[in-house]
């Protein structure tokens, strides 16, 4: 039985929970592989060695049941280390043709790292998997199962050749070590993350459900907005390349159905953020885009959004779901909780603009603290 929309994206919102329990601070991550996944689109990672970036793809993988497929670039590695090495048998009969079985081209979640140290006969096969889907060497040309692609390097390259490289990938995120505050709880998280499986909350049939109503978004909604955005960006000196403005919409749709909707609307504008190219731009584009992403928000994406608004509309989907997992939890310690989730609520919201998921949580919450300790 085919799943619905809106129970596809509550499926994919637990993968998500699963794959990043104990890994601090690195949700939006996850957010963002599971938004490229749908959109048909690949994302580049930029951060100091050291920060879960492995970790994290290969946690989603597991927890949506995919193929897995991860290497550590370097200058002297070989194309048949990443595609397969050539299969002796048929070049016994006079055919060259690449042994697939276990490498990336069979992949449906792969990890490259130091991506950029890729020779150019692997960056050249890899521009024809990522774009199309499709692996040709040799006599060998097979279409590939690839749902998304995550490229990571320490940064970005100043190389023309390789910049042109990067920019096949549409969503682009720079990240930082946990900072010093959540130590503790990275220390806590990893200890667990380390013994515990990853459960397979989701499955790619969740997944092709989403992808399918991809194409069918209705993006009349949020035309008008994204247009506007892209004038106010330039106005500012940030520029996009045409194709990254038209691929956008489809992060924009992606977001959409994530959120259980076939039509897009100005709260799904925020994924135009993570488009921009460079760490520059992006924080310029947050107060350039200030207004336009004041009503970002989403139910099952809400790291990523926050970190792309920064505003009190895109925390509504954290603090529900914080909220109802301390209303569950029965230790000691649910009422400190409780508190502090109702200080963060009343810092953001004023009583009349309360959401009303949000309102409801809140009031459970200030039942809970009243109780007796």
């Amino acid at each position: 039985m085919t799943p619905s929309l809106h129970d596809a994206a509550r499926q994919v919102r637990q993968g998500i929970r699963a794959a990043t329990d104990g890994l601090v601070g690195r949700d939006q991550l996850a957010e963002l592989i599971v938004l490229a996944a749908v959109a048909g689109e690949h994302l580049l990672v930029i951060g100091p060695p050291g920060t879960a970036k492995s970790a994290v793809v290969r946690r989603v993988a597991q927890s949506m049941g995919g193929r897995y497929f991860e290497y550590l670039l370097g200058r002297f590695t070989e194309p048949s280390e990443l595609f397969g090495p050539v299969d002796l048998r048929k070049l016994r009969e006079g055919t060259v043709e690449t042994d697939v079985t276990g490498m990336l081209p069979e992949a449906d979640v792969a990890f490259l790292d130091e991506v950029f140290l890729g020779s150019t006969a692997i960056l050249n096969t890899l521009l024809g998997l990522l774009n199309e889907r499709r692996f040709r060497r040799g006599h060998t040309q097979i279409d590939c199962p690839l749902r998304v692609a995550v490229g990571a390097a320490n940064g970005l390259p100043e190389d023309e050749a390789l910049a042109a490289f990067a920019d096949r990938f549409l969503l682009h995120l720079f990240i930082e070590p946990v900072p010093d505050h959540h130590l503790e709880a990275m220390l806590d998280g990893g200890w667990r993350a380390d013994t515990a499986p990853v459960t397979a909350a989701a499955s790619l049939s969740h997944l092709d459900v989403l992808c399918r109503a991809v194409r069918q978004v209705d993006m009349a909604g949020a035309r008008p907005g994204l247009a506007d955005c892209i004038r106010q960006l330039r106005r500012a000196g940030v520029h996009l390349s045409d194709r990254r403005i038209v691929k956008s919409q489809r992060l924009i749709a992606a977001a959409a159905v994530l959120a259980g909707r076939t039509e897009a609307t100005p709260a799904d504008l925020w994924p135009l953020l993570y488009v921009l190219p460079t760490k520059e731009s992006q924080l310029s584009a947050r107060d350039v885009l200030k207004e336009p992403l004041a009503h970002a928000t989403h139910p099952n994406l809400f790291s990523a959004v926050e970190e792309a608004a920064m505003q009190p509309m895109s925390r509504v989907g954290r603090l529900v779901e914080t909220a109802l997992v301390c209303l569950a939890r029965q230790d000691a310690g649910r009422q400190a909780e409780a508190e502090g989730l109702l200080r963060e609520i009343d810092a953001n919201f004023h009583a009349d603009v309360l959401p009303a998921d949000l309102a409801v949580c809140r009031k459970k919450l200030a039942a809970l603290v009243a109780l007796p300790v």
